[in-house]
């Protein structure tokens, strides 16, 4: 083989991923056609999962020093100060509130608001950074890939690819052919590997045709700042300078592939905001839809596809960009434990398992915020209601979970209720976070009743699991702990003793021991 694995696609998904499987020795070839990284806008911030899953990596103080930047700017657009309100109703109005995020267009999510007695919501640094455009993040994620070792060929096109039992063949265009064990697509909505290897992807017609783009202005006053719904659709000025978004319900474009030109942006936004405002310089642009589709596996053989790849849908809420995260750091210690022979022959079927349900739900969320932002007078009025949803403590709470992705657990069977949820974040007893243990990619199990037996048990995993023996003063009730390298906790106690269970999580994750313990 010439590599364990081949990745197409450097966006931030196949980078994570690439970091992923590095980081447990994996020899990982990564191809992008572009000859350098988009400067297109994109996505513009990361949810609560996906700076946890930075924060793993040792890589959040970056993403902080970015999130606090860009606050910066987004103050000096909306004439506050730094550390003020976030993006909505930009100027005037009631006192500023913290807003957290938006529901097709409706600012009215309070953090003030929030139900901070519910269990998913867990205080800690991951949580306070948020702001991070998609650029900067593929900036950190390549640096982090590059220094782990990963090989990132850009100006390579895959162009064939031909699966058997023990391997694919790919081929690349101008470089030639490549043999590897796997190959992962994470080649974005348009997926080449996807339609090479045959997935299906069901879905949703689009019904409307977006745009986004950061743009010089003749007369910005005559556009307002914030989202704005409009009689034909919805206008966003902000949160940043430059930056205009618009949403028209007249329908999907007639050519999806064909340049943006600085025509097709200037004749939008007059359609939208009502005005006769004059753009006179486009530094990025794209196009958009509602596009909503997704692949009802996510594995054919050694072919496994991630991030939108797998499922397309509207930008709205920022979800695609986490979700892709997500998929990367389920797939890559699973696929490593593919290649170095020791993953239980279940284990990488459980990432469309734990995966796919996941991404159906984004779809929809994403199909009610389109349905919500039609023009018509009674989806006014049913703005109205979700509007006074939103002004109630429990719908406030609600919508901010499902847009922060804290609420995103998967279901792992055992007894004890923390099984299948994100790690709480522990502050143990040396002042370290448990974060701060994970940096290798290896799963860890935490010792919290120095329990000799229990570390003699995991002494045959220790090449995949860490062992630590600590305390957590507040967690007192928890005697151990095993946490996937994805976050997710796979076994749980809270009294000493329960080792039989453990057995049973590590065997069923992390496949047979390398020794026997001995009783």
């Amino acid at each position: 083989m010439d590599f364990d694995v081949v990745v197409a696609g450097a966006g931030p998904v196949g980078l994570m991923l690439a970091g992923e499987l590095r980081l447990r020795g994996v020899s990982v070839l990564v191809v992008e056609r572009l000859t350098e990284p988009s400067d297109t806008i994109r996505a513009g911030s990361i949810n609560v999962p996906t700076a946890e899953a930075c924060d793993r990596r040792g890589l959040l103080e970056k993403l902080a020093e970015v999130h606090a930047h860009i606050m910066e700017q987004m103050a000096a657009f909306a004439g506050k100060p730094a550390g003020g309100t976030p993006p909505g109703k930009l100027a005037g109005g009631p006192p500023p509130r913290r807003l957290a995020g938006h529901f097709a267009g409706l600012w009215e999510l309070d953090v003030d608001r929030l139900d901070l007695t519910d269990p998913d919501f867990q205080a800690g640094p991951a949580a306070m950074v948020s702001v991070v455009p998609q650029q900067a993040l593929e900036q950190i994620l390549g640096d982090w890939a590059t220094k782990l070792g990963v090989e990132i060929r850009r100006g390579v096109e895959l162009t064939g690819c031909t699966a058997d039992e023990s391997g694919v063949t790919v081929e690349l265009a101008p470089s030639g052919t490549v043999r590897a064990g796997w190959l992962v697509g994470c080649d974005g909505g348009r997926s080449v590997v996807r339609k090479l290897a045959g997935f299906d992807f069901p879905g949703t017609d689009p019904v409307i045709t977006g745009h986004q783009a950061i743009v010089e202005l003749a007369d910005p006053e005559k556009l307002p700042k914030g989202w704005n719904r409009t009689p034909v659709g919805m206008l966003v000025y902000g949160p940043g300078p430059n930056r205009i978004l618009t949403v028209d319900f007249a329908g999907p474009p007639a050519d999806r592939d064909a340049p943006v030109t600085p025509a097709e942006l200037q004749a939008s936004l007059r359609h939208v905001s009502g005005t006769d405002v004059t753009i006179t310089a486009v530094h990025s642009a794209t196009r958009f839809t509602d596009n909503a589709r997704q692949a009802s596996t996510y594995r054919r053989g050694r072919v496994l596809l991630a991030g939108d790849a797998a499922h397309v849908h509207s930008p709205f809420s920022g979800q695609g960009l986490n979700l892709g995260i997500g998929d990367a750091v389920n797939l890559g210690w699973k696929l490593a434990g593919a290649v170095q022979g020791w993953a239980p022959t279940d284990l990488l079927d459980s990432y469309t398992t734990e995966r796919h349900p996941i991404g159906a739900w984004v779809l929809e969320w994403t199909r009610a915020q389109v349905a919500l932002m039609r023009p018509d007078a009674l989806t006014g009025a049913l703005r109205d209601v979700i509007t006074d949803l939103m002004g109630t403590r429990d719908g406030n709470t609600y919508f901010i979970k499902k847009i922060a992705g804290v609420d995103r657990n998967y279901d792992l069977g055992g007894g004890h209720p923390l099984v299948g949820k994100r790690a709480q974040e522990l502050e143990l007893a040396d002042g370290t976070r448990l974060a701060d243990h994970c940096h290798d990619g290896r799963a860890l199990l935490l010792d919290l009743a120095d329990d000799a037996e229990l570390r003699e048990l995991a002494a045959g995993w220790t090449d995949r699991v860490q062992v630590l023996t600590t305390t957590a003063a507040s967690h007192p009730e928890l005697t151990g702990l095993l946490v996937r390298p994805d976050g997710h906790v796979a076994w749980a106690a809270d009294t000493a003793g329960d080792r039989e269970t453990l057995a049973t999580a590590l065997n069923r994750w992390f496949g047979v021991p390398v020794t026997v313990a001995v009783s």
